[in-house]
């Protein structure tokens, strides 16, 4: 056995932190926007000690070799299919992925999680989607809730050039618009180190930018595997409204977890309730 520190896919070149016991099952963590797979960092231990392999990649955008520039190269079924790739490397050297993985993730890489889970439901024992709800139950809301409003900042994304110019402003709009969601001073360091100075910002940017190329026949599919909804009730990001409609788009068993008080960032700042949800899920599989 070894470690998968890099996998290829499409032409390119994934970064992968590969941790815990080789021959444990495996838990793959997908994180999420302005972060990368270092937000895992209080969570994998956690799930090490009960016996739990880790492979948190850099997604597509993030990982240095793997930033192409045009938007339609990060159309989620594009990312989903990154995940796929993973899965398949990591069964070359992992005895634990060999009847699939574990699939947790946060943010965008819970939106990623759920895509993977629909089109590759084969590579995919349980999903744990951490703070954002099935997509289908997400554009729902988006139309029927104040989730419209609290999504502002998508829109303003799709403009060109000008978050990268406020993002690289140490202090300025973005970092501030960060703080206000629950960012401390920490992660907004992390922020500034990890994604603006490792020259990630532009590819994470471009998964929002990517929407218009939604992949429309995922409308009306349903996850089957064993899922559980993660979501914190302080979160500026995501309302509630699609949060519980997600059990109408699942078939398989199916767990909400609410986390009272805690912000959007949950893998950072919430991360032993959140393991404990994803042990819960792994060990309660059907």
């Amino acid at each position: 056995m070894t470690r998968l520190t890099r996998y290829s896919h499409d032409g390119l070149t994934f970064e992968v932190l590969d941790e815990g016991p080789e021959d444990g099952e495996v838990v793959v963590l997908l994180h999420g926007f302005p972060e990368r797979a270092s937000c895992w960092r209080e969570v994998a231990p956690v799930l090490h000690a009960q016996g739990y392999r880790t492979l948190a990649p850099d997604q597509r955008g993030y990982s240095v070799g793997a930033r192409p520039r045009r938007r339609r190269d990060y159309r989620t079924t594009l990312l989903a299919g990154d995940v796929a790739a993973l899965v398949a490397a990591a069964r070359e050297v992992a005895p634990g992925a060999a009847d699939g993985v574990h699939l947790v993730g946060h943010d965008w890489g819970a939106i990623v999680a759920w895509v993977t889970a629909l089109r590759h439901p084969a590579l995919v024992r349980t999903l744990v989607a951490v703070s954002v709800p099935h997509p289908e139950a997400f554009l729902k809301a988006l139309v029927t809730s104040r989730q419209f409003l609290r999504s502002w900042y998508m829109a303003m994304f799709q403009l060109p050039v000008l978050p990268e110019r406020l993002g690289a402003r140490r202090g300025g709009f973005f970092e501030a618009m960060l703080a206000r969601t629950g960012m401390d001073a920490d992660d907004l360091a992390r922020f500034r180190s990890e994604i603006v100075d490792h020259g990630a910002l532009p590819g994470g940017l471009a998964w929002y930018r990517a929407l218009p190329f939604l992949d429309r026949s995922l409308i009306g599919a349903r996850v089957t595997q064993p899922t559980t909804l993660v979501w914190s009730d302080g979160d500026d990001a995501l309302d509630r409204a699609g949060v519980l409609r997600t059990e109408q788009h699942v078939e398989g068993p199916y767990e909400l977890v609410i986390l009272e008080g805690e912000d959007h960032w949950i893998p950072t700042h919430a991360p032993q309730p959140l393991a404990e949800a994803i042990l819960v899920r792994v060990g309660a599989r059907a």
